[in-house]
């Protein structure tokens, strides 16, 4: 397969109460397992063979402090960086061991030093980007914290435990539709279906590597989230309060939803979602198309059965053959996706990587809830 994977490592990750808030998602910490075998081995080549060739270019794009830049802007950021680290882990990569081993623990060292002395984990002046890199951030060190040795992990919790709070405190509080989502910025005023996504993600990691969050936020989360939904379609909008259903949007509530606890696993508005995304699947060129990609293969595998495995060739059709990855090995984005030419081959080749790996299940993200109940069925 192709993947440097040291269960040993992911054997320590033990849940240790690690926030001083309480309570928080029903769902247990999911157990660690090898990735399952495909049917054909002809159908796992081609996506094992792309995922290691992306992995490869990250590694050579990777500068010297540990960071990928972003675009064409050439910038060290720590968004990007974060989710190039989450594509190594996704494969099995850890930090300080194999092949990948000081890529990964260079990102991750890169990311902390990133963080503020107020929590945030940004990069000064990033503006209305605030709370993207934020999330995005948050879950990477989450998911790294149960990979990594105990003389890396332990700054990773202390670092988690500030970025928590700076996400419970950027919640919004004002009564009315944006109650209980996130956005933009720390200040909390509206909600976005987009920046609430990555908030939810980023808890759920939290709280599996022990923290806990107060139940009424995840609640108020979870009322925003189907304030969004619109029935006639089966989709959800950008926005509570108007904007129309986007594939992306769907895909983001789907996945939070299915992470927000069991009760809401496969509930009959999350399949009419399903179906409607793979009535309307993601087109190469089309905007927000590695971050739809992303979410809606996640959402997919969560809601499992017949869903993924309809949308699974719809994956590695748009991935491996409509927008097959280059020669050197990246995935490069249309002109069509101001996000994916903005952000970058590094940013869409991560983001393509992460979509593929859903089904390796190693970054704790990607347990599927009935897993972390009942063990695999």
């Amino acid at each position: 397969m192709g993947v440097d994977v040291r269960m040993r490592r992911f054997g320590r990750r033990v849940a240790i109460p690690i926030c001083a808030i309480v309570f928080l998602l029903p769902c247990s910490p999911a157990a660690f397992r090898a990735p399952p075998l495909l049917a054909q081995a002809d159908e796992r080549e081609p996506m094992d063979d792309a995922i290691a060739k992306g992995l490869a270019f990250l590694h050579n794009s990777q500068a010297l402090d540990g960071s990928w830049s972003a675009g064409r802007t050439g910038t060290r950021d720590p968004a990007v960086t974060s989710l190039a680290v989450m594509a190594f882990l996704s494969a099995g990569h850890v930090p300080g061991e194999g092949k990948y081993g000081d890529t990964v623990e260079k990102g991750i060292r890169f990311v902390m030093k990133m963080q503020q002395d107020n929590g945030l984990f940004a990069a000064r002046g990033v503006g209305n980007f605030e709370m993207y890199y934020h999330g995005i951030c948050t879950l990477m060190v989450a998911e790294a914290i149960g990979m990594t040795a105990p003389e890396l992990s332990q700054p990773l919790r202390e670092r988690l435990k500030k970025a928590v709070e700076v996400i419970l405190k950027a919640q919004c509080k004002v009564a009315g539709a944006d109650r209980g989502g996130w956005r933009y910025t720390m200040q909390g005023y509206d909600s976005d279906i987009s920046v609430t996504g990555w908030q939810l993600m980023a808890l759920r990691a939290a709280r599996n590597v022990g923290c806990d969050v107060p139940a009424e936020r995840i609640a108020d989360a979870v009322g925003y989230i189907r304030r969004c939904y619109d029935p006639g379609s089966g989709g959800f909008r950008y926005m509570a309060n108007g904007w129309g259903v986007t594939v992306p949007c769907t895909g983001t509530s789907v996945l939070a939803l299915e992470l927000c606890g069991k009760e809401l696993h496969r509930t009959p508005e999350l399949l009419k979602a399903g179906g409607y995304i793979l009535k309307n699947p993601m087109r190469p060129g089309q905007n927000h198309f590695s971050y739809g990609v992303y979410y809606t293969s996640q959402a997919m595998f969560q809601l499992g059965d017949n869903y993924w495995k309809s949308y699974r060739p719809i994956l590695h059709r748009l991935l491996l053959r409509e927008n097959a990855p280059k020669a050197n090995g990246s995935w490069v984005g249309n002109s069509g996706s101001f996000d994916d030419s903005g952000w970058g081959p590094n940013y869409t080749t991560a983001m393509s990587i992460l979509a593929l790996t859903v089904e390796y299940r190693f970054l704790p993200i990607y347990q599927r809830a009935e897993e972390s109940e009942e063990g695999e069925k």
